[in-house]
């Protein structure tokens, strides 16, 4: 008799009967339905006028920016006197 397969060696039945569809046979107005930004972008971070990429958009970039580093000064400042505390004494 010899010894048995644990495992069915035979194919299992599919779990789902529908096939996958490709992008490619997809209608092309299902896709997307935006206007392409990328080329726009493109252009305002390329342009040569000084300004570092994370603040050409303008207010916004330079608001997020100055936030950014008024909560960075502000926690560095607040971690040092933190420490200046915790080295003091106690006094009783």
């Amino acid at each position: 008799q010899g010894l048995k397969p644990i495992v069915s060696t035979e194919s299992s039945a599919l779990i789902f009967g529908t096939t996958t569809k490709l992008a490619s046979d997809l209608p092309a107005t299902d896709s997307f339905l935006g206007k392409n930004k990328v080329p726009d972008l493109q252009k305002l971070f390329q342009k040569t006028d000084g300004l570092p990429v994370h603040l050409k958009r303008g207010v916004p970039d330079k608001l997020l920016y100055r936030t950014t580093m008024a909560l960075t000064i502000g926690g560095t400042i607040y971690c040092l006197v933190a420490l200046y505390m915790a080295s003091q004494p106690r006094n009783q």
